[in-house]
Order: C-alpha cells, then sequence, then structure tokens
C-alpha cells in the first residue's frame, strides 16, 4: 500500500549548523516545517569536526605547556598523556552539545524531527525510512538540503586493506600511537599531526604538494613548516602515496615518489587527510532534476537557491568555504529572505578562517597569492611575533603578522595571523575591515599594553610605502 503523503511548509534534511536554527526559526514564524536527521544533531562540527577536534587540542596543549613548564621556572617531574582519558572528555562534551540541539528541535513548537534516512521522490517529495523502519513521505514547497559532507579516501593501492583512519576514527584511539603517518598537509592534518606529536606521538607528514597549507602564501606555509619541525614532526613535501601495506611486524609501510626513486615510511597507524566530499549520494537528486558538478557539490546561486526553483543547499554540501560559521550565515540569508522578505545574498561576505595548530593561524579576506590573482595593486606589512611584548611575556613568540592593505584607499584587504591567539587577533583586523576603516586608524589607535592588540599599532606602521 502506497504511504500517504504528509503536507509542510518546509522540508529540511540535515541538522547542521545552518539547518538546525533554521527549521526553528521556520517553525517559531508559523511554518509546518519538518527536518529529518540520520544519525546526530549538529552536523560535522559538533559531532566530527570543531567540538571534538578543538576539545583534544586543548588537552594536546596542556600536556605542550607541561614539558615546558621549567622554560617558565616551574618543576614538573613528569608529563604522561592517558589517550583515554582524552577521549572521554571530548565525548562527554560533543554529547552535552548534541543532546542539547536534539532537545530544541524535539521542544519546539509546530516542527516535526524525523530520525531516518531521507531520499527526492520528486521535485517537491522526500521519502523518509525511519530507524523504527517506517516510511513517511513528505511534499513541501520548500526544501533545504544540508546534508554535509565526509572524509575522502582516495583510491591508493592497499589502502582498503590497512586500517587507515580518517579524522573520525583517529578521535576515538584510545592508546597512542608509536608513530603516526599523516596523508596530507592541509589544515586537517596540520592539526592531528601537531596534536599527537604533543600526546607523544612521533608523527610524518607525507604532503603532495610542494608547501603545507597550499592555498596560503608561501611565507606563511613556509612558518607553519617551521613551527611543526621544530615541534619535532617530520615532514616530506611534494611526495605522493602509491602504495601502502602491511608488514611482518603489523606496521604501516607507506611507498612514496617524487619522480626520483621510490622512498618507504613505515610507522604505526596511518591517518588519511585528503579533503571532504559532500554527502548527497544517497538523496536520489535526479528525481528532482538536480544536477552536482563532478565532486558531488550541488550549485547554488548567490541566495543558495539551486537549480530547482523551491530547493536551497546550504552548508558544507554546496561549493565553497566549509566552515561551520559560513554555514551558520546560510541560515541567516535564508531566514532573511524567506521570513523577513529580505535579498540577502552570499556576495561579497568576508569569510574568516582559523587553523588551530599552536601557535593558531587566523585568516580573513585576500592573500597576497589572491590579490595578485585579481590584480590588484596592494602593500604589505609584516610583524615578527617575538617582536610582540605580550608573546615576548609569556613565552609564546613563534610566527608572524602580516596583512595586505589596498594600495590606492589604504582599505585593509586581509590578513594572515600566526601567532599566539591568532584568531582573536585577526577578528579584531575583521571588525575594522567590516567597518571600512582604513588601515591608518588602527596604526594610530591607542590599545592597552601589553596586550596582543597593541601589537597592530606595530604592525600597521610596518606597512610598505
Amino acid at each position: 500500500m502506497e504511504n500517504s503523503r504528509e503536507q509542510f511548509d518546509a522540508v529540511i534534511i540535515g541538522t547542521g549548523q545552518g539547518g538546525k536554527p533554521l527549521a526553528i526559526s521556520l517553525a517559531g514564524a508559523g511554518w509546518k516545517t519538518a527536518i529529518i536527521e540520520e544519525k546526530y544533531v549538529g552536523g560535522t562540527c559538533i559531532n566530527y569536526g570543531c567540538t571534538p577536534t578543538k576539545t583534544m587540542v586543548a588537552s594536546a596543549r596542556v600536556a605542550y605547556l607541561a614539558r615546558r613548564a621549567s622554560d617558565y621556572g616551574v618543576n614538573i617531574p613528569q608529563v604522561s598523556v592517558d589517550l583515554s582519558k582524552v577521549v572521554e572528555r571530548k565525548n562527554a562534551i560533543v554529547e552535552s552539545w548534541r543532546e542539547s540541539g536534539a532537545k530544541s528541535l524535539e521542544n519546539a513548537k509546530n516542527l516535526a524531527f524525523l530520525r531516518g534516512t531521507a531520499r527526492f521522490t520528486g521535485p517537491r517529495q522526500v521519502e523518509v525510512v525511519l530507524q523504527s523502519g517506517k516510511v513517511r513521505v513528505l511534499e513541501a514547497d520548500k526544501i533545504v538540503i544540508n546534508t554535509g559532507g565526509k572524509p575522502v579516501m582516495p583510491d591508493i593501492e592497499g589502502l582498503p586493506d590497512v586500517n587507515a583512519m580518517d579524522s573520525t576514527g583517529i578521535m576515538e584511539l584510545n592508546e597512542l600511537p608509536e608513530h603516526l603517518i599523516v596523508m596530507g598537509g592541509g589544515y586537517v592534518g596540520v592539526e592531528f599531526a601537531q596534536m599527537f606529536r604533543r600526546f607523544g606521538s612521533r608523527v610524518t607528514i607525507i604532503q603532495r604538494g610542494n608547501q603545507l597549507l597550499p592555498r596560503e602564501d608561501e611565507d606563511v606555509a613556509s612558518e607553519v613548516k617551521n613551527i611543526l619541525e621544530e615541534d619535532g614532526i617530520d615532514i616530506l613535501l611534494s611526495r605522493e602515496v602509491i602504495r601502502v601495506e602491511k608488514t611482518g611486524n603489523s606496521q604501516i609501510r607507506a611507498t612514496v615518489h617524487n619522480g626520483d626513486p621510490e622512498q618507504q615510511v613505515s610507522g604505526s597507524h596511518l591517518l588519511v587527510a585528503v579533503g571532504r566530499a559532500p554527502n548527497t549520494a544517497k538523496l536520489n537528486l535526479l528525481a528532482t532534476g538536480l544536477s552536482t558538478d563532478k565532486r558531488g557539490y550541488i550549485g547554488v546561486n548567490d541566495k543558495l537557491e539551486t537549480e530547482v526553483p523551491g530547493i536551497f543547499a546550504i552548508g558544507d554540501v554546496k561549493p565553497g568555504p566549509a566552515f561551520t560559521h559560513i554555514s551558520y550565515d546560510d541560515f541567516r540569508i535564508l531566514k532573511a529572505n524567506l521570513l523577513d522578505g529580505g535579498n540577502a545574498t552570499i556576495r561579497g561576505r568576508l569569510v574568516p578562517s582559523v587553523v588551530f595548530i599552536d601557535p593558531q593561524f587566523g585568516r580573513v579576506g585576500l592573500s597576497e597569492k589572491e590579490a595578485t590573482l585579481k590584480g590588484i595593486k596592494y602593500r604589505v606589512g609584516k610583524l615578527p611575533m617575538n617582536f610582540v611584548a605580550r608573546a615576548l611575556e609569556v613565552d609564546e613568540a613563534r610566527g608572524f603578522m602580516k596583512v595586505i592593505v589596498d594600495a590606492g584607499n589604504d582599505q585593509i584587504l586581509g590578513c594572515a595571523i600566526l601567532g599566539l591567539e591568532g584568531g582573536e587577533i585577526m577578528s579584531a583586523i575583521q571588525l575594522a575591515m567590516m567597518g571600512g576603516l582604513p588601515y591608518t586608524k588602527i596604526r594610530d589607535g591607542i590599545f592597552a599594553h601589553p596586550t596582543l592588540a597593541e601589537s597592530l599599532n606595530n604592525l600597521f606602521m610596518n606597512v610598505d610605502n
């Protein structure tokens, strides 16, 4: 017998950082709304990304500072890390956020919260196979796809046979790897590499490109490499993994090459951190007339509308920056347009980001590389962190600050802050950019001494002429 069709004003697939608040907002405005979640409320951020990783990064930083205690005149006889306790702490924080998110959906009036797997069966129709096995068919004029992404496992000989971990699996380890091989030197790879080095593992990064953090300027990537190497991490650049295999002593051996004779790296564990892909395979998008690009991403316009009227895509399932704060801004754009009669778009929005290595790397706006590609005439200001009083006082003076300024109108185009609390310093500069302040206002401003913000005076004094 055919399942009866239930009519809704809006159906949202996925409870990520855009989908959950959007569902609650639409329901609160009187829309009959349904939201569907296959597994855990909160999306990548709470369950597999920001919350768990930064919780574990915090534990790794404590271990790092404890080992450095003698630098501050404090004697700690021995430092050891109980990874099972680190994971237990991480799980508790994740679970608290997850439960809080689920309760907010369950308690929202006018909102049907369905736990199950969704697939399209028509342009306005979604079939949901609930965890109980029951099937419900939902119809709505507005459907929002917020299914997020997942780690990619590349097609490499032997990879399926060696128990390789992705960024989710590695956070469930209860014992420290003796030697962790990290395949990939992007944002995810460098965070986990430094984290496990600080926990006590030997770590080797194998990066296909000629620099870490391939999207960043060369000077930034080079300094990140120096910092990680100072922490005791081995880094192999311009090396491609062509084969992995188990050896007789239960080690994982990776064969790499860069055009020269092959090289072999052996370790106890392998983390694959070479990118992510959108969760679109199960959605049966053909039933809607929607297409994806070759990587599976759903294209949208500046208002997050897909090529099919009434269907929207937000968060990591669409092309573009895959950050929690971008997903949340996607929610704000849809809320403004659907509920408030607005005309909000993603055009021109600033995209800040922070890589939680230590010291942090915060960036917003244009890099030198991007400004050059756009043909913009710019000026650069740089300041080493060992010129910053506060950083010297706390003995964390690695890295540098860099700002890009429009040569014509003195507007700040972007910054890269690799240093103590780099994300917070970056955010202060972002506020100036949002307010349209010329860099001279910050250069000549009065900031309290001794703070990190005070260093902005000297940073902007160094803008070249």
